[in-house]
């Protein structure tokens, strides 16, 4: 059985004791609640871990001794850690503040080619007139119409584009799936010597094989617009007005092909620039159309008694196909290589061949000069017939709006370019006395 530490004097008061005492007689202290000594562990006392730096030894005592009692000082009531009584906390003196660091003498310099951030300004908002990127709302776009600020390509003045003339309109779109519009369109009057006016609808489609093509398709139509309004109005007829301005536009796009290519516009194709074009002139109860490529005119008439018709021939793969008997008009445009054109205004064209073609309608109607934007949507005459406003002679710009709209429906695959040429009928010998 487990035996009492014998002690031979008060663990509190040190008084000395007598063999068998459970009591001290002195203060009375409990001598049954002194634990024995704990037995010493390889790591340390109690099962502690050893501290890093050794605890002093502990003085001998007589092996006939009991344990000396584990108590410190501070488990004691009434002691603090030195053995004296203990105070109230007021008694302590409280610990002096840490001295705050020194200020220095006064703030150092900012270098003259560093900005003081506490005067630093925000970038000036772009000046007057400048435009605003359209993404951030805050940078300046550049000439190359992507923003200062955050690098955003703008929407192209040419995604989409309307001009209304008296007798003639155009509407161009980029379309839905395109990133810009490849198209190009010019309209405009001219006088003839006999004091009547003609009117002049040129529609071009850029090649998006070639380089540029956007480039290409502008410079055609302001050149052969240009060409028939120094020629009409000197008395040139107009068909041969026409073919001399195919041949206008043809040196326009090829001169591109000389210009160096920007880094935005490089290809891996490096083909030169190239277009298509189809134009319409209206002049003394006179309709002459000229083409090169598959870009078409269509003839409606207002009443829709007498026939639609296509006035112009595709120079494309399934034109040829039909021309030669080897397919029918439907197995030639459903083939995958139907568009592939024979024929473009360009360096890299092999032979130019400028088609003219002259009439003298019946009655009054309307010339659609369009891109195979809208005809894909429209490809037989009697789909052009329904999809053309029955007012369209009367409201020009109102129709090339429908159309395109038709177009973007139908899913809007390739840019749209629609132009609407009033054709006004006066029979011979009206308004004579």
């Amino acid at each position: 059985m487990s035996q009492m530490p014998q002690l031979s004097a008060c663990p509190s008061c040190e008084e000395p004791l007598e063999s068998g005492d459970l009591f001290c007689g002195a203060c009375g202290y409990d001598l049954s609640a002194v634990p024995a000594r704990p037995a010493a562990s390889p790591n340390g006392s109690a099962g502690f871990p050893a501290p890093e730096e050794p605890w002093p030894a502990a003085p001998e005592v007589d092996s006939s001794d009991t344990p000396a009692p584990t108590h410190l000082p501070t488990d004691l009531p009434g002691t603090d850690s030195a053995g004296g009584e203990l105070r109230e906390p007021d008694e302590y003196p409280l610990p002096a503040p840490a001295a705050a660091p020194p200020l220095p003498a006064e703030a150092p310099a900012i270098p003259a080619d560093v900005t003081d951030p506490r005067t630093a300004v925000p970038d000036p908002a772009p000046a007057a007139g400048d435009k605003v990127c359209v993404a951030c709302r805050s940078g300046r776009v550049d000439a190359d119409g992507y923003c200062e600020n955050c690098g955003h390509a703008q929407p192209r003045e040419r995604d989409h584009m309307e001009q209304e003339l008296d007798t003639v309109a155009a509407v161009s779109d980029r379309g839905l799936r395109h990133h810009r519009n490849e198209d190009a369109f010019a309209i405009s009057a001219a006088a003839l010597p006999d004091g009547s006016s003609a009117v002049v609808a040129i529609v071009c489609d850029g090649v998006s094989s070639a380089t540029r093509p956007d480039e290409a398709s502008l410079a055609a139509s302001r050149a052969a617009n240009e060409t028939l309004q120094e020629a009409l109005p000197r008395g040139t007829h107009p068909q041969q007005a026409m073919h001399d301005a195919i041949l206008s536009a043809a040196d326009a796009v090829n001169a591109l092909a000389a210009e160096p290519t920007s880094a935005r516009e490089h290809s891996p194709h490096q083909n030169a620039p190239a277009c298509t074009l189809v134009g319409a002139v209206v002049a003394a109860g006179l309709l002459v159309v000229g083409w090169v490529g598959d870009s078409r005119a269509y003839w409606v008439p207002d009443d829709r008694e007498g026939p639609t018709v296509r006035l112009t021939e595709d120079d494309s793969w399934a034109a040829q196909m039909v021309a030669a008997g080897l397919m029918n008009e439907a197995e030639a445009y459903a083939d995958e290589r139907a568009h592939a054109i024979t024929g473009w205004l360009g360096a890299d064209a092999y032979e130019l061949e400028p088609h003219t073609a002259s009439f003298k309608p019946d009655r009054p109607g309307v010339v659609v000069v369009c891109t195979d934007g809208l005809w894909n949507y429209a490809e037989a005459v009697e789909e052009m017939a329904r999809a053309v406003p029955a007012d369209a002679a009367d409201r020009p710009l109102h129709s090339a709006q429908v159309l395109v709209g038709h177009a973007l429906d139908g899913g809007g695959h390739d840019n749209v370019t629609v132009a609407v040429v009033p054709f006004p009928f006066v029979p011979r010998g009206a308004g004579s006395a």
